[in-house]
Parts: structure tokens; C-alpha cells; sequence
């Protein structure tokens, strides 16, 4: 804020800022004193409120007393700002505007770039809650405004004037969500473990694993994948290159060390785009203390984190975990290698580890998840041959996890799965949307959440919750896969190339890629696309349940064949390939595979893809549900194949669409037309 002579107006008080900025929002307007008092102080008593912010309009007061006599209009329930008074840059930029003043239009947007409004100012939940309506409000009010301003350049003749601005205004609209939101976005590198003891000790994952389920409890921050984390860890650099690799305002580093006689914990914050450490705090206990009681770690860390964030905390919910050293160490160990699945046999090693921790402690909530989870993996991910029954299992484990505790978000996305894969889609959505009620954080829900509404031909609905998984996980090549196929369900192709070529640059395989192209008419590049990716068959992805390794001249004439039959756009390829896919629908070892289902709803089979899918879902080919709904041919054969309602019906499709809301390109059912 600035004097008439340029003089800076320095306002200390974070809450006065606050309140400063939200009367100058609405200049002229009162604000109720209660609702303002329970906005900057929540979980307060009404009558401390009320006497906090007293307190803070009087500071406010004599803060801007230089500027003007009176500026505040404060009354017993009132409080509201002289217009007069005060300017602010947003209405600079409405009045630039409105005159099609395009310099300064221009000048102020770029300035402003794709920073959200009020950006740095963390208050707690319901401040938060405001702040991001207003947001949506302005950002709504600016784009109508620009878009009048480039109407009325357009009719001017202005044609150079309305290029510019609409270059500038590009900047900012091309920003993320995630970017325009403010929230500062945390990730957890791995911690440094030194151990003069010797032997397993696995307290510093422990350490990363209390503090990601704390920190993702608090709604005003971002907390990165552990996933996308990892695979820029591994790659090196520096930690601002880290930061930016991953778009990372901040990042929490540390180190473990065990002695002979306890364990000392140290965390540092550090500035993303300095590398600078901003905070850091140690604690140092027995190691009974460490892993009995983590929440010890977590309560010792956490508020000190957050207040050099400014963020205020919520008290922590209850978390189920286990009192038992020897069972919590297991479930570290086997959670670590189930989830990185590297090298032979790992993962049945981590199952095991996690089967012997239940058996020392089997009220261990968390680890019951962390099996079903093992189970989901091997069923949805490897060549196993009892996909079926990894699937049974996976849910008995989500259910028991859910028994156990209630509030298990994760345990029940994962059963919300298991009913749509067993024809109860209506039971799923119910299940995915509590499971993100409970869970809004947890971007393996938020993700669960947004595929199934996918598979339902409800793209628009997904988008959000998919774009949400894309920012706060944007190293993880299944993400883009998901975005790629949303964007292609809703027509925009550009879009889903964009994703799907991030996808391939990521190391996930290309096919929804070689879609789009195929989506907009690039045949050929597509057929490229589709017969370079044979390179990663029996590696990347998996070769089908019992079928041996193909020799490279069998490998590159079936990929030959496949890569014209799905993109050529010629009918006689794809009559060609539909063929083959009937005979292997007969001969495979398993009739259901993606090998097989996913072909045939790219090419429009839609005879074969309403057999296998009414026969037999699973979590292996349920993925290729995720561009079923795309609205160009061939595949939309199959959701125009007059057969299609009565499938849907089978599936239990239609049940969920009466409940939830019908497809974007299914307003209704056509039936009762």
C-alpha cells in the first residue's frame, strides 16, 4: 500500500492484511463483524473472536491513519471501507479494461502472470474456503471483462491491440489450477538413515510416512505423489532443480540417526526456488518412543512446519496404527517393496512381510489396507493368472482394513473398484464418493474417483479430480494416461495429445497417444505411435497369462497387424484385425485380457467388447472402459450399437447414471424417448 507521495504503507499483522483486502474486495460494502471474526480466527469462542478482532481494527486503523482521517466504517456488527479512499491494482486493471486502455491492460496482467489473487496469505480452513471463491469470482469478472475488451478491439479494427491482450491474457488462463490456487505445494524427499547399531531399521520411512498422512490432513497445503517424488529423487540435481522438476514451492528434507542409546530426527524446509532452508527443527527420544509412538514425531513437527508456512492446523484426526515395534517394521518393509515392485520376486516378498506383521498385530488397520493394495497390484498390473481371485482377496483386505477403521478413505476407493469390476456401479460411485469425503487428499482416491466417473461417460464431471491427480503427482505416466483419455472422451483432441505425448515422455506406454492422433486424423503418425511401442512388450507391460515370449519376427509382424488394424482408419485392416481378435478371444489362456478388450473397444468391436466385458471385468482390462466414450469412429460403435442400453443395464451402468447423473453424451435414457 503506498502513500500519495510513494511512501510504503508497512501492515505487519497477517489478519489485518486479511481483512484490508477483503473490504477492499468489496469496497463500499459492510461485512458482517461475526462472519469476519469467525473467518480469521475459527475454533475460537465467539466473545475472543470478536475481542481479536477488535484488537486488529485498531491496528488497522492507525496503519492506514497517514493515509486518510477516517478510512474504516466500523460500527457494533459492521465493518466497511470509504471507496474514496482507496484503489486497489484490480480495479486499475477493470478500468484499463473497460477504456481498452491496452498498454496498461497489458502491463498489469503480465505483472500479475498466473500468481493467484492474495497469494501467501494462509489463514486456516474456512479463510482458505472464502479465499478460493473469491478467486473463482475475480477470475470470472476478469474474463468477462477481457473477453468485452476483445470484442470491442475486434469491431474497432484494433486488430494489433487485440492480439496483444489476448497473448497477456493467455499467461494466466494457461496457468493450472493448481498454480492460480495459492496453496504452497510440499514434497517429501526420501530421509537420510545413519546407523551406528547396525541391522534393519526403518524409522526414517516411518518418519515420511506419519508425516505425509499428517500433512495431508491440512487443506491449505498441496502434498506431492510419493511417486513422482521418487522418480525425480532418483534422477538427481540440485534441490531447486528437484523443485521445479516436480513444481514445488517447498520441499522437506532430513536425516535419521540411531545410537546405541536412542534416535535423533532432524527436518529442514527448504524455499523451492532458492534452495534455501527456511526452518528446521530436531527431535531426539528413545527408539521405543520413535516407532511406538509416531504421532509424538508427527504433533513435534507438524505445527512448526506449518507456522513457517502460515498456515494454520486443525487438530489431527485419530489414526489406527500399531503399539507393536516388530509388526510396524514389517509393515514399512513390505510396503516399500510392494510399491516399488523392482526385481524378481519383491513382491511377494512384501506380501509376506505385510502377512507377518498381521499376524503379530491383526488390528493393524493401515497394513490390511497396504495388503489389499499388494493384491490390486499383482491382479491389475502383472501377468498373474489369478486375477480373480487377487481381486476377492484385495477386497476382503479393503473390508477388514474399513472394520478396523472407519475412516480407511483408501480401503474403500479400492472396494468402490471391486464392485464396478462385479457389475455394481452404483455401489462403487457411492463408495468412491464417501471414500473422498473422507480422503480429499489422498490423490489414489481423488484418482479412483475420477476413473470410474470416466468409465460412466461422465468426462466433465471427472476432468476436475483428474487434473487435481496431474498436479499433484505430475511425474507419474499413468496420471497423463487418465488425462489423456478424459480429454479424448470430451472432444479435445489437442488436449489429449498434449497429455498423451507427457505420458510417453514419461515411459507409459502410448496408446491413448497414438488415439488422439488417430482422433485427429493423423493416421499415420498414429500407426508410428502404436508399432514403436512393441519395443516394450514383456518389459514396460506385461505379456498376457501363459503365453511364452514372442520372437522378435513374430513380435513386429503382430504389431504390424495391430498398429494398422487400430489406426490405419482402414476398414478393411480393421475388419482384418477384428478377426484375429475373435480367434484369440477363443484360443488365449485368458480370454479377458487387455491384450484383447482393450483392441477391441479402440476399433469399435462393439459384439466382442459387450461379450468380454459382460462376462468377465477385471482390474486388467476395466482400464480400457476409460475411452469408451469417445465420440469419434470407430470406437463410438459400441456405445451406439443398439445393444449398448441392454449392456449398460447388465453392467449395473444405468442403475448408477438414475442415481448419479447420466453421460455427457447421454442426457437421458434413450429408451423412455
Amino acid at each position: 500500500m503506498m502513500m500519495a507521495d510513494g511512501a510504503e504503507v508497512v501492515i505487519s499483522n497477517r489478519r489485518a492484511r486479511a481483512l484490508l483486502a477483503m473490504l477492499c474486495l468489496s469496497p463500499g460494502e459492510a461485512l458482517d463483524r461475526d462472519y469476519v471474526s469467525k473467518l480469521l480466527w475459527p475454533g475460537r469462542y465467539q466473545a475472543q473472536a470478536r475481542a481479536s478482532l477488535r484488537q486488529c481494527l485498531l491496528s488497522l486503523d492507525k496503519a492506514l491513519a497517514p493515509l486518510a482521517s477516517k478510512i474504516l466504517d466500523t460500527s457494533h456488527g459492521r465493518i466497511a471501507i470509504d471507496p474514496c479512499c482507496l484503489e486497489s491494482d484490480l480495479a486499475h486493471l477493470e478500468a484499463s479494461l473497460v477504456n481498452l486502455d491496452v498498454a496498461d491492460a497489458c502491463q498489469r496482467i503480465e505483472a500479475i502472470g498466473s500468481r493467484p489473487l492474495l497469494d501467501q496469505m494462509q489463514l486456516g480452513v474456512p479463510f482458505q474456503n472464502w479465499l478460493t471463491k473469491c478467486r473463482e469470482t475475480v477470475d470470472t469478472r476478469l474474463q468477462v471483462a477481457v473477453e468485452r475488451a476483445l470484442a470491442a478491439l475486434d469491431r474497432d479494427g484494433d486488430i494489433a491491440g487485440r492480439d496483444r491482450l489476448a497473448r497477456a491474457w493467455q499467461v494466466r488462463t494457461r496457468a493450472p489450477a493448481w498454480l492460480r490456487d495459492g496453496k504452497p505445494r510440499i514434497a517429501i524427499l526420501p530421509l537420510r538413515q545413519h546407523d551406528a547399531v547396525g541391522g534393519a531399521f526403518f524409522l526414517a520411512d516411518g518418519v515420511v510416512e506419519e508425516l505425509t498422512f499428517r500433512l495431508a490432513e491440512v487443506s491449505a497445503l498441496a502434498l506431492l505423489g510419493r511417486t513422482s517424488v521418487l522418480n525425480v529423487v532418483q534422477g538427481g540435481g540440485t534441490l531447486p532443480g528437484m523443485a521445479d522438476a516436480l513444481s514445488a514451492s517447498h520441499l522437506i528434507e532430513g536425516d535419521v540417526h540411531r545410537f546405541d542409546d536412542g534416535v535423533r530426527v532432524t527436518l529442514r524446509l527448504i524455499d523451492g526456488r532458492s534452495g534455501v532452508e527456511i526452518w528446521s527443527d530436531r527431535y531426539d527420544g528413545t527408539v521405543a518412543d520413535a516407532i511406538g509412538s509416531r504421532a509424538i514425531i508427527g504433533s513435534h513437527f507438524i505445527s512448526g512446519l506449518c507456522g513457517a508456512l502460515g498456515v494454520d492446523i486443525q487438530p489431527a484426526p485419530v489414526r489406527r496404527m500399531t503399539t507393536n515395534r516388530d509388526a510396524y517394521a514389517l509393515f514399512l518393509q513390505g510396503r516399500e517393496m510392494t510399491l516399488r515392485t523392482a526385481g524378481e520376486g519383491v513382491i511377494a516378498k512384501g506380501q509376506d512381510m505385510l502377512e507377518n506383521a498381521l499376524l503379530l498385530d491383526p488390528d493393524f488397520a493401515e497394513c490390511w489396507a497396504a495388503l489389499a493394495e499388494t493384491h490390486l497390484y499383482v491382479a491389475g498390473f502383472t501377468s498373474a493368472t489369478n486375477r480373480v481371485e487377487r481381486l476377492q482377496s484385495m477386497a476382503q483386505a479393503a473390508r477388514k482394513a474399513i472394520s478396523l477403521d472407519p475412516a480407511q478413505g483408501h480401503a474403500r476407493a479400492m472396494l468402490g473398484l471391486y464392485e464396478f469390476i462385479n457389475q455394481n456401479a452404483v455401489g462403487a460411485l457411492d463408495l468412491v464418493y464417501e471414500a473422498h469425503r473422507l480422503a480429499p487428499n489422498d490423490l489414489n482416491v481423488t484418482l479412483r474417483l475420477g476413473i470410474i466417473l470416466v468409465y460412466l461417460g461422465r468426462a466433465a464431471t471427472a476432468l476436475p479430480y483428474i487434473e487435481e491427480v496431474v498436479a499433484g503427482d505430475p511425474v507419474h505416466g499413468r496420471n497423463y494416461a487418465a488425462l489423456c483419455a478424459t480429454h479424448l472422451c470430451l472432444g479435445n483432441i489437442h488436449e489429449a495429445i498434449a497429455a498423451g505425448e507427457r505420458m510417453a515422455d514419461l515411459g507409459f506406454p502410448a496408446f491413448w497417444l497414438a488415439l488422439a492422433h488417430v482422433a485427429n486424423r493423423d493416421h499415420d503418425r498414429a500407426v508410428q505411435i502404436y508399432w514403436d511401442m512393441r519395443l516394450l512388450l514383456g518389459s514396460t507391460f506385461a505379456l498376457p497369462p501363459g503365453m511364452t515370449e514372442l520372437t522378435d519376427e513374430a513380435r513386429d509382424a503382430y504389431f504390424t497387424l495391430t498398429s494398422r488394424g487400430v489406426c490405419s482408419g482402414d476398414p478393411e485392416e480393421r475388419a482384418r484385425y477384428c478377426g484375429t481378435l475373435d480367434i484369440l478371444h477363443q484360443i488365449m489362456p485368458d480370454p479377458y485380457d487387455n491384450t484383447i478388450s482393450h483392441p477391441a473397444i479402440w476399433m469399435g468391436h462393439a459384439e466382442l467388447v459387450m461379450k468380454i466385458f459382460g462376462e468377465q471385468t477385471t482390474a486388467v482390462n476395466v482400464t480400457g472402459l476409460m475411452v469408451l466414450w469417445a465420440d469419434f469412429d470407430p470406437i463410438n460403435r459400441t456405445t451406439k450399437h443398439p445393444d449398448f442400453m441392454a449392456f449398460a443395464e447388465r453392467m449395473g451402468f444405468v442403475a448408477a447414471w438414475d442415481k448419479h447423473g447420466w453421460p455427457d453424451r447421454m442426457p437421458c435414457d434413450p429408451r423412455r424417448n
